[in-house]
């Protein structure tokens, strides 16, 4: 079987859904028949015949295979979902009144209330260290009405944003006025990581959250060791804790 540089890479890494893994495959098995049916070099290949021997029907081919199958992606961003609700998960909490909507990961860590009235409600990869934790109010920002409002009427002072999009195309026109940013999903090396890390904005990626409501207190460990793509490389588990704080 012709092999791929992605089947030995050093840099990947696990799937974050069967979902995403099974594209993947279906994507690495479409490149390898036409690798083959080329009769090329690999080099020859990528930079000549792969643009034109692998189509946009092919991709779109996999797409519906997958749906067919009666699969479901999950969405990363708002956007996704409302233009192909047929092809995602169903959103939850993305209008302007989000009531009380919650993420519920299932790998959040939550812990009961301490002495000092912190309960931790669950964990992120920290993009910078800081001196200091940071504490502010919780307030989900995940629609473009959202994004819209907050332009004309300003972000409320201490908003700690709790978003989805990783890319941080939604939020860019109003990311310098949050306090702090809690992203469900990417990494540190993601779009928003690097733009909050140029702005001076304390930002957990990849949050783990569970039970943090619109309004809520909440504290980031923003003095916890910073994430690094060594960690991501060797599968070590650096995060930062994230409390809600209580009255």
């Amino acid at each position: 079987m012709t092999r791929l540089l992605s089947d030995t890479d050093k840099f990947g890494e696990e799937c974050s859904t069967p979902v995403v893994e099974a594209f993947h495959l279906a994507v690495k098995d479409l490149v390898r028949r036409k690798f083959a049916a080329s009769g090329k070099p690999w080099q020859e290949f990528v930079f000549g015949d792969a643009i034109s021997r692998i189509t946009r029907e092919d991709f779109a081919a996999i797409d519906a295979r997958l749906l067919a199958y009666g699969h479901r992606y999950v969405w990363s961003a708002v956007v996704s979902q409302r233009e192909r609700p047929e092809a995602y998960t169903a959103a939850q909490g993305v209008e302007e009144a989000v009531g009380d909507f919650s993420f519920e990961h299932p790998e959040a860590v939550v812990l009961p209330v301490d002495s000092a009235g912190l309960e931790q409600r669950g964990v992120g990869d920290n993009v910078v260290k800081y001196d200091e934790d940071l504490v502010g109010i919780a307030r989900y920002v995940r629609s473009s009405a959202q994004v819209l409002s907050y332009l004309e009427q300003g972000v409320p002072p201490g908003t700690i944003a709790i978003i989805d999009d990783s890319g941080g195309t939604l939020t860019a026109p109003i990311l310098e006025q949050f306090k702090g940013v809690l992203c469900a999903g990417g990494t540190v090396r993601s779009h928003l990581g690097i733009l909050t890390r140029e702005y001076g904005i304390p930002c957990f990626m990849n949050a783990r959250l569970s039970g943090i409501r619109e309004g809520d207190t909440v504290r980031m460990e923003c003095s916890a060791t910073a994430k690094t793509a060594e960690h991501y490389q060797r599968g070590v588990e650096q995060t930062g804790r994230v409390w809600r704080v209580q009255a």
